[in-house]
């Protein structure tokens, strides 16, 4: 028998998407198990099998469909004439989608970065630090399921998986000068949340300067700054709780009240925190 647990550990760590077909149950004369196993990549690449055949290839699709959108489902296959097959029996096979979820690229390590780690823990957001001073990046109270990448930001964004239903951005490094050259890298990749850290002044000065780059409008526009929900604090965990809420809005489909859609008056600002203070 394969060694599905191995293979199942494996992919985890690839930080694929994939979805896991399990035979759940079955009735009459049927070519699977209960138990039986089929791990399935978007792009048709798969380990196990649920018994071959025709079964075996509806099994493959409705896995990859059910990786398109996200969503964990059960499904009934009848062993007859319209599989191919005459076993007569009915097989019952359970889809469930892994590595599915919402990355957030967390670009700065500092006092606002490392309470987000921590404020995102536990929820759906599988976390990649990003920071090239190990000092800042290996901080004891980053927790263990964080991803680190200690080595520049352009390194980092160069070679990652750019989704724009499951990537989401938070710029929030030690210099200025660096959150906008990310920014201007980032506008063009494909993405469902962009956020920079600070007050609207920093995004009229960062927006200027972008448009002079030959940024667009549109492209701009996708920028939340500031970044979060209104709740009024200004030390590192409040921000960065204000900072998780908004995200976790965005992820679970709520319209989110941001401080840069609000209207009459100018809100309380966040301070324009660095990853360093």
């Amino acid at each position: 028998m394969w060694d599905w647990v191995r293979k199942l550990a494996e992919w985890s760590q690839a930080d694929e998407p994939f979805a896991v077909a399990t035979v759940t149950g079955h009735q009459g004369s049927t070519p699977a198990e209960p138990g039986a196993k089929l791990l399935v990549r978007a792009d048709g690449a798969f380990h196990g099998t649920v018994g071959g055949g025709h079964l075996e290839q509806l099994v493959l699709a409705d896995a990859r469909a059910c990786l398109e959108k996200g969503e964990a489902r059960g499904f009934r296959y009848p062993l007859g004439a319209k599989l191919g097959q005459c076993c007569g029996g009915v097989v019952d096979v359970f889809v469930e989608p892994v590595n599915h979820g919402p990355r957030l690229y967390l670009f700065g390590a500092g006092h606002v970065g490392q309470a987000l780690c921590r404020t995102l823990e536990d929820t759906p957001f599988r976390i990649h630090l990003v920071d090239e001073r190990p000092e800042w990046l290996h901080g004891e109270r980053i927790p263990a399921s964080v991803v680190r990448h200690e080595e520049p930001w352009d390194v980092f964004a160069s070679r990652a998986r750019w989704d724009a239903r499951r990537t989401y951005v938070a710029v929030m490094t030690h210099r200025h000068d660096l959150d906008q050259d990310i920014i201007a890298f980032a506008v063009e990749k494909p993405a469902r949340y962009l956020g920079l850290i600070g007050s609207r002044t920093k995004w009229a000065r960062f927006r200027q300067r972008l448009e002079a780059r030959g940024m667009t409008a549109r492209q701009m526009d996708r920028v939340q700054c500031p970044m979060g929900v209104q709740i009024g604090g200004k030390s590192p965990q409040e921000v960065a709780v204000s900072i998780a809420a908004g995200l976790l809005q965005v992820h679970h489909g709520q319209s989110a009240q941001t401080h840069s859609d609000t209207a009459a008056s100018e809100p309380p600002r966040l301070r324009e925190v660095s990853s360093g203070e």
